[in-house]
């Protein structure tokens, strides 16, 4: 762990300098760009925000069975991690108008309108998902909105609704209140979600 000591500096400054190397082109060609800057000792430094890198131990796999696993779910993270953050989005989004409705009428309306806009907007993607990008999907909101699929359709739609999409989804061996845990069974996810976002995968 010694090394690190050394070598993050390096990788920090490299990064830097690349940031601005990438300014100064657009400069050059005359798309020129407004930077923060702090005057420090009389000289100006352009202050770049740099998004975060994350370094994790390489992964090692005893066969390519296990190698493929890891392939397969760093695309199925591609594919479903997205769609869990419109999914997010678009609750927020309803919560929030919900608040402004003035009685329980209107936002059972509201709440019937954006169902059945969800199912045919997302209907055929979803319906491309395979089963265990499916199971993924449900785990990824639960990690986005900080609660289970069961919970927000409980919510949303009522307890009989959600009883009712949580024995479906019984039926085929997955569970709408399962948890994201991503300090446990999920943390190959979480590692794989973690530089996907930073732009590393």
């Amino acid at each position: 762990m010694k090394q690190w000591k050394y070598i993050l500096p390096v990788i920090v400054s490299c990064l830097c300098y690349s940031q601005l190397c990438k300014a100064q082109e657009r400069i050059d060609t005359g798309k020129q760009i407004l930077v923060p800057l702090c005057i420090y000792k009389g000289d100006t430094i352009p202050i770049v925000k740099l998004p975060p890198v994350y370094i994790f131990k390489p992964l090692t796999f005893k066969n390519k069975k296990e190698r493929d696993a890891y392939y397969r779910m760093v695309r199925n993270v591609k594919k479903v991690y997205p769609i869990s953050r419109e999914i997010n989005r678009v609750i927020i989004e309803t919560y929030e108008y919900l608040q402004t409705l003035p009685n329980e009428k209107a936002r059972q309306r509201h709440i019937k309108a954006v169902e059945k806009g969800l199912k045919d907007q997302y209907t055929a993607q979803m319906k491309k998902l395979s089963f265990n990008q499916g199971k993924l999907l449900i785990k990824l909101v639960d990690r986005q909105s900080n609660q289970s699929s069961y919970e927000l359709v409980k919510a949303f739609m009522g307890p009989f609704k959600a009883g009712f999409y949580q024995t479906f989804a019984a039926l085929f061996g997955a569970s709408l209140k399962k948890e994201y845990d991503p300090t446990g069974e999920d943390q190959l996810t979480e590692r794989i979600i973690l530089l996907y976002e930073s732009g590393q995968l």
